[in-house]
């Protein structure tokens, strides 16, 4: 008797049984988009403010926004502004349409940051520097020209601390962009917001060690400040 069809159907069933006992590979979860990122609905007849900036941005969006809730409608680009050059470059996308009545921005973590040719962070004799200082004031005067054509208020905030350690930059560098930063906004009437100053004076408590980025509370307390240089400049509610 010839066995072999019989071992061959065997051997198929059993491959069969332990394909369907095996479980399937779970599809990773999608990451929830962070809250900060989501546009909102203007509530009619409120002040309409922008906030453009990389992740210390993002971190203070939700409390800037409760705060002045029933105040301003409080946008936010649907992403990390990172370097000028991307502002230069994306400014006219981030404005929109709408007209904004105060507009409150940032740019220098990522334009100190030194990365090599596959874009990862690197100590500074590895890589290369995103922006220099004369590049870094170039973008933000091209910036600023743009910004005023709004009509809008405009608030720029000094570039908060590097802290000793962090991959990628360098201890106190951005003192050197920020320096920069304010000519440009003095010669241009532009007012500043000095998250640098409020950021060093605390940074031990409110900024997380070797990293650019804040706790909880050195968020609010930006935000704090931010709400506080933004709400003098905010029109009557219609």
């Amino acid at each position: 008797m010839n066995l072999r069809p019989l071992v061959v159907l065997l051997t198929c069933f059993a491959s069969v049984v332990l394909c369907a006992a095996e479980p399937k590979a779970k599809t990773p979860a999608k990451k929830a988009p962070d809250p900060a990122l989501t546009p909102i609905t203007d509530v009619a007849g409120l002040p309409r403010v922008l906030l453009i900036g990389d992740s210390i941005s993002i971190g203070y969006t939700l409390p800037v926004r409760a705060q002045l809730a029933g105040k301003a409608n409080v946008h936010r680009p649907a992403e990390n502004c990172s370097d000028s050059a991307k502002g230069v470059r994306t400014l006219d996308k981030w404005l929109g349409d709408g007209k904004w009545d105060v507009i409150h921005f940032n740019f220098g973590l990522h334009d100190v940051k030194y990365l090599d040719e596959k874009g990862t962070y690197v100590p500074p004799e590895k890589g290369k520097q995103v922006a220099s200082v004369e590049k870094y004031e170039k973008n933000l005067r091209e910036i600023v020209a743009r910004l005023k054509k709004t009509g809008a208020k405009l608030i720029f905030a000094t570039t908060t601390p590097v802290p000793g350690g962090t991959l990628g930059r360098v201890e106190h560098d951005e003192i050197r962009y920020n320096a920069a930063a304010v000519r440009v906004m003095q010669e241009n009437g532009v007012a500043v917001d000095d998250l640098h100053t409020l950021a060093t004076t605390q940074q031990a408590k409110i900024q997380l060690p070797k990293n650019v980025h804040f706790t909880k509370d050195g968020y609010e307390q930006l935000a704090d400040a931010v709400v506080a240089r933004l709400t003098p400049l905010l029109p009557p509610t219609k």
